[in-house]
C-alpha cells in the first residue's frame, strides 16, 4: 500500500486527527474550517498547514561531524505516494522553534536522481529498525505499519537554526544533515531523554522492528560513510563580504 494511502487509512481508523502541532493552545477549529470541498464533494486540506498529518521524532547530525547531533520533531504532509515534505521543530511543545526542513522520497525516485545529487540524501533504514525514529501519536501497531514503509525512503534535510550551539536566532548558512546508520553513532544521552519522555523501551522496539528484514541501502546515499561529506561552510559569508 502506498505511504499516502496508509496514512489516510490510519487517520480514518483513529476517528480524529492524530497529529498535534507545536502551536499555542487555542480552540480546535471545526473540520470545515480546515478543509475545502472539491467539485465531487470530497473534503481536502484548505492550506499547507492543514495538510500536515504525520508526526515523526528522530535525530540528525551535521554532515561531516558525527558528534554534533540534534533532536528533530518532524511534522509532515504527503504530496503523493513517492514524496513527503516535513517542517522540523526542536521540540513538540507550543514554544518549539522551527529549525529545518526535510524532503522524503521513495527509493524509486532516489534511484532516478543524478549522481551528483545523491550524496545530499540519507537513508532511513537504520533509523527505523534501530528505534531511533518514532511516531509518537500512533499506537505501536499503527506506528509499525507507517515506519516499515519509511524504512525504504531517503531524506534530504537542511538545518536552518543551529539551536545546539545556543544561537538565539537562525544565523549563518543552511547546514546539510544526515541520519545515523549504525549502533554507537547516536548520542546516548539524547536518545535516552527522548525515550523517557515517550515511555519507550528501546530494546523492545528494536527487537520488534527486526522483523522488517534486511534491505540494502541504495548506492549513492549516506555518502559521508565513504568520506564524501558535503557541507556548506559559513566561510562563504566571509568571502562574500571580503569580495569587492
Amino acid at each position: 500500500m502506498p505511504l499516502i494511502l496508509l496514512l489516510k487509512k490510519l487517520s480514518r481508523l483513529s476517528g480524529a486527527v492524530w497529529l498535534a502541532l507545536p502551536l499555542a493552545a487555542q480552540p480546535a477549529p471545526a473540520t470545515a474550517e480546515l478543509c475545502a470541498t472539491t467539485t465531487d464533494g470530497k473534503l481536502v486540506a484548505a492550506n499547507p498547514v492543514a495538510a500536515i498529518h504525520a508526526h515523526l521524532c528522530g535525530f540528525h547530525f551535521y554532515s561531516g561531524n558525527l558528534s554534533r547531533s540534534v533532536r528533530a520533531e518532524h511534522y509532515c504532509s504527503h504530496l503523493n505516494a513517492d514524496f513527503t515534505q516535513c517542517i522540523i521543530y526542536d521540540s513538540d511543545q507550543p514554544d518549539a522553534r522551527l529549525i529545518g526542513v526535510e524532503y522524503i522520497i521513495s527509493e524509486t525516485l532516489f534511484n532516478q536522481l543524478p549522481a551528483e545529487e545523491k550524496p545530499l540524501w540519507h537513508s532511513h533504514r537504520y533509523e527505523v529498525v534501530s528505534g531511533l525514529l518514532t511516531a509518537p501519536e500512533l499506537s505501536a501497531a499503527a506506528a509499525g505499519a507507517l515506519l516499515q514503509k519509511l524504512a525504504s525512503t531517503y531524506g534530504k534535510t537542511w538545518q536552518l537554526w543551529q539551536v545546539d550551539r545556543g544561537d538565539a536566532l537562525p544565523l549563518g548558512l543552511p547546514k546539510l544533515m544526515m541520519g545515523f546508520t549504525a549502533d554507537g553513532q547516536a548520542n546516548p544521552a539524547q536518545v535516552a531523554a527522548r525515550d523517557r519522555e515517550q515511555h519507550i523501551d528501546a530494546a523492545a522496539v528494536k527487537a520488534q522492528r527486526a522483523e522488517y528484514g534486511p534491505r540494502p541501502v541504495a548506492a549513492g546515499a549516506d555518502a559521508w560513510q565513504q568520506g564524501r561529506a558535503f557541507q556548506i561552510s559559513d566561510d562563504l559569508l566571509k568571502q562574500f563580504h571580503a569580495s569587492p
